[in-house]
């Protein structure tokens, strides 16, 4: 079965057609940039884009960064406040013309992993962190999803965990891999205590680069590199669809 996955960003818009049986990419990605401000209908339009790209006209599954729940966003991180309470599975519905279902994307992401990736067949607690403009958290107990988790805002030592720690903190504030890797263990550490999990996963646009900082980590749970990489969110909103 083919589903169109659809991730939507801070900063970009991602999407090609999956084949939900092997978590394959049909097409290679499209990626458009976040319009200014985020807000609903200028970011509906470009899924419209993203979805003409591929003369798609079957159902859409789409990767948000808010909590959702009845296609809902209850939410904003780093899009517009209008999205909360807007019902987005009726607005992307309406202007793509196709079946459209949301999902928390670091949620997307950890599907993807746990069904294709690196946390296939991994027993107890698993936790996905996705690493980009802000930080995305999905945590399964045993392969099971406890949805609309958002421990990116985390207080850790006095501040919102992915003002610190996220990819675009790092960029913003110009740091060196091992001082980043200091504000990631440290988070990691906070959520270690707080979940006792068996194994991260860390996904994300950093995640490309995980060898230049997960060698530096300290904590005792092992981390692992999504294997999907940057296109779990693609693949794991496909899959968001298949659970409506």
């Amino acid at each position: 079965m083919q589903i169109l996955g659809i991730d939507v960003g801070g900063s970009g818009i991602k999407g090609a057609p999956v084949d939900v049986e092997t978590g394959q990419l049909l097409a290679e990605r499209l990626r458009i940039k976040t319009p200014k401000d985020g807000e609903p209908e200028p970011i509906a339009q470009v899924v419209k884009q993203i979805a003409q790209s591929f003369n798609w006209n079957g159902p859409i599954g789409i990767g948000f960064p808010a909590p959702i729940k009845g296609g809902v966003a209850l939410m904003a991180a780093n899009v517009s406040e209008k999205w909360v309470g807007t019902n987005a599975d009726a607005l992307f519905s309406k202007v793509t013309a196709c079946e459209c279902t949301m999902i928390n994307d670091a949620d997307a992401a950890g599907l993807a992993e746990m069904t294709f990736g690196a946390g296939r067949g991994q027993p107890g607690t698993v936790i996905m962190i996705t690493l980009g403009t802000g930080i995305g958290t999905a945590i399964f107990h045993r392969g099971q999803l406890l949805p609309n988790t958002e421990f990116g805002h985390l207080e850790v030592d006095g501040e919102d965990a992915e003002f610190r720690a996220s990819d675009a903190a790092r960029q913003r504030e110009d740091l060196s891999w091992k001082k980043y890797a200091k504000r990631l263990n440290r988070y990691l550490s906070a959520m270690e205590n707080l979940f006792w999990p068996n194994l991260f996963i860390i996904g994300g646009g950093i995640s490309k680069e995980s060898e230049k900082y997960l060698p530096l980590l300290t904590i005792e749970t092992p981390v692992v590199t999504a294997q999907l990489l940057n296109e779990a969110g693609i693949v794991g909103a496909a899959l968001g669809a298949l659970r409506k």
